[in-house]
């Protein structure tokens, strides 16, 4: 099994050390990883935005780039639901392309997926001695139908105590473009959410998708909030 690596932009910018942490724990599974170098962002963004064309041209060359991996494998639940669900949508119109968009969404994977449902483990050999509560990001969730993968990992970690907060699966207010078109609106959901993580006596928040942590982390921080914010995969990396 050799697996690719697709590292998106948040991760590549601002989280550094989820790809990091991917690299290890897949390593520590036996797994063969390559990272294509000539990857870019997957155009979540601009088909968010409605721009057709600019998202169109990312995803070329996302296909492109991937053509030939065995599986692709990536620490995100929105990136992955914009390969698997809107992928063959955007080349509807080219047999061709759509076909290459429908073999490709069928390899490609986000991590927690890619651990339980296809390497059929939970129990990855992390240790993390703390009190954790998790939030479901809504692409894991709703496009892509992940609550209790992530939450068997968490689960399987030793001296790992999880507790469910109120409203878990509810946004925390990122939603990519919608916190900058409704900043108030954003804000507030994410004043909701760090209640809710307060209330469960975590130390940790953990969540499967970078731009919830930006999301959550920023505002624990502004606020002054004991709490800290960890990636999913930076917990299974924990020894």
């Amino acid at each position: 099994m050799k697996v690719s690596l697709f590292i998106t932009c948040l991760v590549d910018e601002f989280f550094p050390q989820v790809g990091q942490a991917m690299v290890q724990v897949l390593e520590r599974l036996g797994i063969d990883l390559d990272f294509p170098p000539g990857q870019t962002c997957c155009g979540q963004p601009a088909y968010n935005m409605g721009h057709q064309c600019d998202a169109r041209r990312a995803a070329e060359r996302y296909l492109h780039i991937f053509r030939n991996s065995e599986w692709v494998v990536a620490p995100s639940g929105s990136c992955t639901s914009m390969v698997r669900h809107h992928y063959p949508l955007l080349f509807a119109d080219d047999p061709r392309l759509r076909a290459e968009a429908e073999s490709l969404a069928a390899r490609c994977f986000e991590f927690s997926e890619f651990l339980v449902r296809i390497l059929k483990t939970e129990d990855v050999g992390a240790f993390f001695p703390h009190r954790v509560t998790y939030h479901d990001s809504c692409h894991l969730l709703r496009m892509l139908g992940l609550q209790e993968e992530p939450r068997k990992l968490i689960r399987s970690v030793r001296g790992i105590e999880l507790v469910e907060m109120n409203d878990s699966s509810v946004c925390c207010g990122f939603g990519g473009a919608f916190s900058v078109k409704l900043p108030h609106l954003s804000t507030a959901m994410m004043e909701d959410k760090l209640a809710h993580i307060q209330a469960s006596g975590a130390q940790y928040l953990i969540a499967a998708d970078a731009g919830c942590l930006m999301n959550i982390g920023g505002g624990a921080r502004r606020r002054q909030l004991p709490i800290q914010t960890l990636h999913l995969i930076e917990l299974l990396a924990r020894r």
